[in-house]
Parts: structure tokens; sequence; C-alpha cells
């Protein structure tokens, strides 16, 4: 499901009047724009299996394994769901993010669901060193503001413990203020992709935010940004052509290695003579 000229001309409308803010920290920029992530995907060729007529937004992938499910009128705290369902060689994850989670944080995570995995597994802490966020002996990071915390935690039962990422006001006894946001991921969830959400959000860069833009906290920071709006909305436009040429390439692999398999399948087991 390719995003369509309509679309793109939409999302062009709501940010060509928009002055953009940088906004930091990432934690507290608010929600942005949802299609970053769902525009990202169908971009991918992922297609949209819901009503079009109803606020939910539920996308599949090509191959049917993943699906990413957009509630704004969750019940829960979690108002995205992506989902992998087990095959026969890797088992199934699942990951939630909050209504006030950035978008570009999940698309950062999203967009390494759609590249090649790395030939080495990322160390998930890395960029949050590099990015001064602090640690402790049991291995919980904070944000420098100390209002963001990543720690794995036991959800129950005999799993392994998952990533949870949760933004909280000041309290008087350190980090035990109100709930901003919360993003739970699966212990099973590859670690590329928990490594794509942490980069992001350790990232020091700002975030682009409309004058009137919700936010998640009234101490962000928001400067005047040196980009135009027409570069807001070029720079979604050339992140969608990227992703196109990305999934082309891979369909295009994907073919390859299935004929090179039955070619080899085939001179293993000749057909009989007649």
């Amino acid at each position: 499901m390719p995003v369509s000229e309509r679309q793109l001309a939409a999302f062009a409308d709501t940010h060509a009047w928009r002055i953009p803010f940088d906004t930091t920290p990432r934690h507290l920029a608010g929600p942005g724009d949802a299609r970053h992530v769902t525009h990202g995907l169908a971009a991918a060729g992922w297609t949209r299996t819901s009503d079009p007529l109803s606020p939910e937004i539920v996308l599949r992938s090509p191959d049917h394994r993943y699906t990413l499910q957009f509630d704004p009128q969750s019940a829960t705290s979690a108002w995205w769901r992506l989902r992998a369902e087990p095959t026969d060689t890797e088992p199934g994850w699942y990951a939630e993010f909050g209504e006030l989670v950035p978008a570009e944080l999940i698309g950062h995570l999203t967009d390494a669901l759609l590249a090649s995995p790395p030939t080495e597994q990322p160390d998930i802490l890395q960029a949050l060193h590099a990015a001064n966020w602090e640690t402790d002996e049991q291995g919980t990071a904070h944000s420098p503001d100390g209002m963001c915390r990543l720690e794995l935690r036991h959800l129950g039962g005999h799993e392994a413990p998952s990533w949870c990422i949760e933004t909280r006001e000041r309290g008087h006894g350190g980090y035990d203020g109100p709930l901003i946001w919360r993003a739970y991921l699966h212990s099973r969830t590859p670690t590329r992709l928990v490594n794509g959400f942490v980069t992001a959000l350790a990232d020091s860069a700002p975030l682009q935010r409309g004058m009137h833009d919700r936010i998640a906290h009234y101490s962000v920071v928001q400067q005047p940004s040196p980009l135009t709006p027409q570069q807001v909305v070029e720079a979604h436009a050339a992140r969608l052509r990227a992703i196109r040429t990305q999934g082309r390439a891979a369909r295009r692999h994907q073919r390859l290695a299935t004929t090179a398999a039955a070619t080899a399948a085939s001179a293993h087991h000749p057909a009989p003579r007649r």
C-alpha cells in the first residue's frame, strides 16, 4: 500500500503552515505526527486491514507476520502495539507504546524492523552512555534530567525480563512522580529494534514540533528551528523514498534467494528419467 499523492499532500498541508520549533529533550517532546510511523510502513508495503472510517489503524506486513495497531481510543495506556507472530525458527514478541511517546522514536524502531539485520548485536546501553545518561549497578539508565528511565523488568512468569522505558514527573523522593508515558518491549523483541528505539530516545538532536503541538511536559525546551516548514515536509518525503527503495531491494534479494534455493533443491533431486 504505497503512500498516495493525496496522503502526501495532506501531510504537507498539515505542516506547511506550522512554524517548527526545535524541541528537547526528546522524551518530553510529545507525540508528534503519527504518520511518521504509518507512512513509513505503508511505503514498505504494509497494508491497512482496519475499517477506513475507524480512528483505529491496523497495518499488516506483506508476509503477514507483523501487525501494527494504533488506537487513539484505547482503554489502556498503550496507544501503539506492534506484534510479531512466531514462526518455525523465530519466537513471537510484542512492543507497546503510550500516548505521549514521540512517533519519531517508534519510527526508528520500525525502520530497524524493515532494515536488514546487522552482523553484530548492538549494545543497548552504548547510546545512553554516549548521551550522558546515568546507570546504576542493576543496569538501570536515567536521562540527564532524571525524568526518563530504562530498565529490564520482570513482568511475571518464567520469562526473561522485558525492557521498560518510563518518563515521569519529578517526585519528592526522586523517580517517583506521576507517569507521563511508558513503553514496553517484550524480552524476545530483537535487540536491533530495542537499540533503534533507545538510540533515537537518547539522541540529543531536537525533534520538530509546531507552535501549538501537544508536548509531554511544561519543562520541555523549545526554540525556533532553522528548518522551514517546507524542509520538514521534504525530509518526510525523502525518508519515504528511501524506505521504498530499501523495500524493493529487500524483495529482489528475497526472490533471488528463493530462486537459488529452488535451483539447489532441483540439483540434489533431479527429475526421474522416463
